[in-house]
């Protein structure tokens, strides 16, 4: 017998009578006396074919079964509703975010300001500056102030035309090239329309001879798609008779609740009164306010800023310069100044050539030279252009983290410390990381102590003009902290909740 299956014979003894042949012969195949052997296995498998649905429903109405769904329902409902309570109470317990101010396109970067577009753009006009808007956008421009550009004789109020170019400027048609151009990268343009810019004031003697035209040309220029207006002595004009026929202009700039141009005015500084008196009375969307040497007049800097700061919106707030900053102030290192604009509450304004520390009178294209240095076997200027490229990295680095971080976008202003030579202050928001600025524009080292509930004991350095003492990503001691002369850092701490 087989190993894999055992067999058992089983005998027949006697056929069944009924299947027995009638002749009585024995079948062929079998023995004479009906004797078969049928091999049977010993081990069958049996296989399991499930309950049919009458069985199912039998079992399932069985007292142990209802019971025990019964419990599996009430545990899930219980789970179900543990998790939306403890889903109720991380949300009731978790800190809520602030929310975000309302911001304008002038709020969210630098501006770039060219005053003379034929010097910036190598003498080819608006069509220049077409070509150069690549290199403006690196810089993370939001924003370019033309000109002005619209013709008139100087001190002639007769030969005024806000909507014609000068020619040797370009057409009309290079304008509309390059604001369609601008728009795809995201770059709004201003346009200058200080009436008497080639004269020695920049309004007429008589400013309410030439408001309808003024007039005329905000509603052509807007039409055209120019996103904002700039003008010059924007308190000679508040303060003039013809204030009334100018100020609707200024005051009703508004589509379905969202600016989306700006009427913008230069404020020469004096005092943070006159700026804030300045600003309710015009009710522009950006004041340009030119800040003080700080060399002469910075323990100033920081009342000025606390008190436009608590009195107006920091969205309405634009730090400019009065001319190039190493002209104006030429005892400090220009990077000191992008330190502290980039950092300021409100928007930062540049002239052009200030991203790479251009002195007065030197030419503007020395700022391309730096994109395709010429060969150059003068040692001296080859040294120039060195530092002019780092200026500009660091123009750059500055301007990057202005466009990302919330905190310097449209955080809170705190003053950490200020004295006639030195100043620090927090900028912070909400759960973001927090931003420490710290100025010396001493001719001798600072010892610094930063001190206020938020701060912790240390902060990461992000951007620094020293890079040997204050090394980028290095953490420096608040408590206190040594700053070299004329020398600035920018810090961060996270939020610690």
């Amino acid at each position: 017998m087989s190993k894999e299956m055992e067999m058992k014979e089983v005998e027949l003894n006697e056929l069944d009578q009924e299947k027995q042949p009638m002749t009585g012969e024995t079948p062929a195949g079998t023995e004479k006396n009906g004797c078969v052997k049928v091999k049977v296995p010993e081990d069958t498998e049996v296989k399991f074919t499930g309950l049919s649905k009458e069985e199912l429903l039998r079992v399932a109405g069985t007292t142990g079964w209802v019971r025990t769904r019964l419990i599996l329902l009430v545990l899930f409902w219980l789970g179900w509703v543990g998790m939306l309570a403890g889903a109720v109470v991380i949300i009731v317990q978790a800190p809520r975010c602030k929310p975000i101010p309302e911001m304008h396109w002038w709020n969210e970067g630098p501006l770039y300001q060219i005053a003379d577009v034929n010097a910036f753009a190598e003498n080819k006009g608006l069509k220049g500056v077409e070509e150069k808007l690549d290199n403006l956008n690196q810089l993370k421009v939001k924003g370019l102030i033309i000109g002005p550009i619209h013709r008139v004789q100087a001190d002639h109020p007769k030969t005024l035309n806000f909507t014609t170019i000068e020619p040797v400027v370009g057409s009309e048609n290079d304008l509309n090239s390059l604001l369609e151009k601008a728009h795809k990268k995201g770059i709004s343009i201003v346009l200058d329309l200080t009436p008497n810019y080639k004269g020695a004031e920049a309004w007429f003697n008589n400013i309410q001879a030439v408001a309808s035209q003024f007039k005329d040309a905000c509603a052509y220029w807007l039409h055209k798609g120019v996103d904002g207006v700039l003008v010059s002595d924007l308190e000679k004009l508040v303060a003039s008779q013809a204030w009334p026929i100018f100020q609707p202009l200024f005051q009703t700039n508004a589509t379905e609740g969202t600016k989306k141009t700006a009427m913008m005015g230069n404020f020469t500084w004096k005092s943070a009164d006159n700026a804030s008196q300045l600003l309710n009375a015009s009710g522009v969307d950006l004041l340009l306010t030119s800040l003080p040497d700080l060399t002469k007049r910075g323990l100033e800097l920081d009342q000025y800023i606390n008190k436009l700061y608590s009195s107006h919106p920091q969205n309405s707030l634009g730090w400019s310069l009065s001319g190039r900053i190493t002209s104006g102030f030429p005892d400090l290192p220009i990077r000191l100044y992008h330190m502290l604009l980039f950092t300021l509450p409100g928007t930062p304004v540049f002239n052009n050539g200030d991203e790479v520390a251009l002195k007065l009178g030197e030419p503007l294209n020395a700022i391309w030279d730096l994109e395709s240095p010429p060969e150059e076997k003068n040692e001296t200027a080859k040294i120039v252009r060195e530092k002019r490229s780092e200026v500009r990295s660091f123009f750059k680095s500055l301007s990057d983290l202005k466009g990302k971080e919330r905190a310097l976008l449209h955080g809170e202003f705190i003053s950490l410390h200020s004295s006639a030579s030195s100043f620090a202050f927090l900028r912070l928001w909400d759960q973001s990381e927090r931003f420490i600025t710290v100025l010396n524009w001493a001719e001798t080292p600072v010892t610094v102590t930063l001190t206020h509930s938020d701060l912790p004991a240390e902060a990461r350095v992000r951007i620094s003009m020293d890079v040997e003492k204050l090394a980028v990503d290095s953490m420096m001691s608040l408590e206190k902290l040594e700053l070299g002369p004329k020398q600035a850092v920018l810090l961060s701490y996270p939020y610690a909740g």
